[in-house]
C-alpha cells in the first residue's frame, strides 16, 4: 500500500491512496513516475467543474506546455479492456487518462471531482484522495476558469503546477 502528496506550487495539496492491490499495473506505472520525479513542475492541463482534473503530463511552458517523454502504455485495467478492477469512480477516485486506444495510459491521470460511474469498467481507476481537505483542493482546481488554445479546451487561465507527487 502507497499513500502520495500531490503538492502544488501555491503551497496546496492533496493526499493519495494507491490501490497496488486492486489495480497493480496502473499503480506501480504511476508509482515509478513518482518514485523518477517526473511529475515535478508538470502542470493540471485540463479541468472541469463537476467533472474532473486532469494533469501529469504537460511541463509549466508558455501557452499549452510542452509533452514529457514517457515510457511505453500500460495496459489498461478495466473492465471492457478484459481486466476486472473493482474501484469505483466516484468523488475522490484517482485514474489513469487515455486516449481512444484502451492500452495507451503512460503518465497522464486524473482525479474525479463528483461521482463518474459511467466512467467505471472503462478506465483504470487506482486509488482515491484520502481526506475532506485534499477533496477540496481538487474541487478548487475544477472551478478555475480555463480558455482553449490550438485545439485543447479546459486549460486554466493560470497554470496550476505540481511542484512534486512523492510518496508519504
Amino acid at each position: 500500500m502507497a499513500n502520495v502528496r500531490i503538492e502544488l506550487r501555491n503551497g496546496k495539496h492533496m493526499d493519495v491512496f494507491i490501490d497496488e492491490e486492486n489495480a497493480p499495473i496502473s499503480a506501480k506505472n504511476f508509482l515509478k513516475y513518482v518514485d523518477e520525479g517526473f511529475y515535478s513542475n508538470t502542470i493540471f492541463h485540463r479541468v472541469i467543474p463537476g467533472f474532473m482534473i486532469q494533469g501529469g503530463g504537460f511541463t509549466d511552458e508558455p501557452g499549452i506546455r510542452d509533452k514529457k517523454a514517457t515510457y511505453p502504455p500500460i495496459k489498461g485495467e478495466f473492465k471492457s479492456n478484459g481486466i476486472e478492477n473493482p474501484i469505483k469512480h466516484v468523488k475522490g477516485t484517482i485514474s489513469m487518462a487515455r486516449t481512444f486506444i484502451k492500452d495507451s495510459a503512460t503518465t497522464q491521470f486524473f482525479i474525479c471531482v463528483a461521482p463518474c460511474d459511467y466512467l467505471d469498467g472503462e478506465y483504470a481507476g487506482f486509488g482515491k484522495i484520502i481526506d475532506e481537505e485534499s477533496l477540496k483542493v481538487a474541487v478548487w482546481i475544477s472551478d478555475e476558469s480555463t480558455h482553449s488554445w490550438r485545439g485543447y479546451d479546459d486549460i486554466p487561465n493560470e497554470p496550476i503546477v505540481i511542484k512534486s507527487i512523492t510518496r508519504i
